[in-house]
């Protein structure tokens, strides 16, 4: 692996973290075996999202790089390219974990350019990944947020979340907070195969009901509907239905996006697991990363309809999150890097 590629160089940008802050772990535990940690000091932890992305958000914040979820359509995965990690088993193996990131939110926060706008998380890796049970940032983060009273959300596929319910609830006593959970389909095989390092979609529904049951609201994020393998109406029907009995406040669904990086991955999943899918992939996204919008209106179609009739309505935009628009949105970024937008 080389760092250097993130140091400061003539006429460039501040360093994201140096070369020397950079500690690599094994850990030689079941839950933790095959995974190697790259623990560094971060230079900044606010990141803006870019200017073409279609998220209703600015800012977020990433306290990991790399995922043990390992799910083979992560778009995230070009992120690891960053690195000169490869974008496949190294972006599910080789974990990097800014351990200052509470210390350096909680300073960001207090800063005078800061504008008190909206952060998201959960948007590019999961931050209740695995290797928050080791690390623990987010509970510091959680703090940093609550004790400045700055809305946030969170989008997580992680049951982990349900430690930190007590901040959860603090949090929400004094600013917006806004928790999704991402299940895109209910089918076990599926999950088995496309989702390996995550906990079961009935556990993160069973979140969705702890959270609620405990006044937090909490949307689910139907991400991603797979084409082909998790879109037929009975599967759409079997999702929706457990959605709706989670106790879920809404519910979105979101087609599988296939950027660079992650598509690579999931075509050479494709050709190994449903080789005859291949075609109709190549096919379907032959025009760029996204599914047709025919394809896309349809499901979205089928899939509010359907929460229609078990009671529970479509997300309206922003509401899952209950993202607050920023007062100053023309507010200095901090100095750090731009995150890839989830859509």
């Amino acid at each position: 692996m080389r760092w250097e590629n993130l140091t400061e160089g003539p006429g460039g940008p501040a360093a994201l973290f140096g070369a020397d802050a950079v500690v690599t772990r094994t850990v030689d535990t079941p839950e933790f075996r095959g995974i190697t940690f790259h623990e560094v000091r971060a230079r900044s932890i606010v990141n803006r999202v870019p200017g073409a992305s279609r998220m209703p958000f600015e800012w977020t914040v990433n306290p990991y790089r790399g995922c043990s979820h390992a799910c083979v359509y992560c778009f995230a995965r070009k992120t690891h390219s960053y690195l000169d990690l490869d974008t496949g088993i190294g972006f599910d193996s080789q974990i990097v974990v800014k351990t200052n990131a509470p210390e350096l939110l909680r300073r960001e926060l207090g800063s005078p350019r800061w504008s008190g706008a909206h952060i998201a998380m959960g948007t590019n890796v999961d931050c209740y990944q695995r290797a928050e049970g080791r690390y623990r940032l987010m509970p510091g983060i959680i703090e940093a947020l609550r004790d400045h009273a700055n809305p946030f959300s969170i989008l997580t596929k992680g049951t982990l979340i349900l430690r930190d319910l007590p901040l959860l609830r603090e949090a929400a006593g004094v600013t917006e907070v806004g928790i999704s959970v991402s299940v895109g389909f209910t089918d076990p095989r599926l999950w088995r195969t496309v989702e390996p390092g995550t906990p079961s979609p009935a556990a993160r529904l069973a979140a969705v009901r702890a959270l609620t049951d405990a006044g937090i609201e909490c949307g689910v994020l139907m991400a991603p509907v797979i084409p082909f393998l998790g879109d037929s109406p009975e599967q759409l029907r079997a999702t929706v239905r457990a959605v709706a009995e989670s106790g879920a406040t809404s519910v979105t669904p979101l087609v599988l996006h296939l950027r660079p990086g992650a598509r690579e991955w999931f075509t050479a999943w494709l050709g190994a697991h449903h080789p005859h899918l291949v075609p109709r992939y190549e096919r379907m996204y032959a025009g760029g990363s996204y599914a047709p919008t025919w394809y896309q209106r349809r499901i979205t179609r089928q899939v509010h309809e359907l929460a229609a009739e078990f009671g529970i309505g479509p997300a309206r935009r922003g509401a899952a999150r209950r993202i607050v628009t920023p007062e100053r949105p023309d507010a200095p970024a901090p100095a750090g890097a731009t995150q890839l937008s989830l859509l």
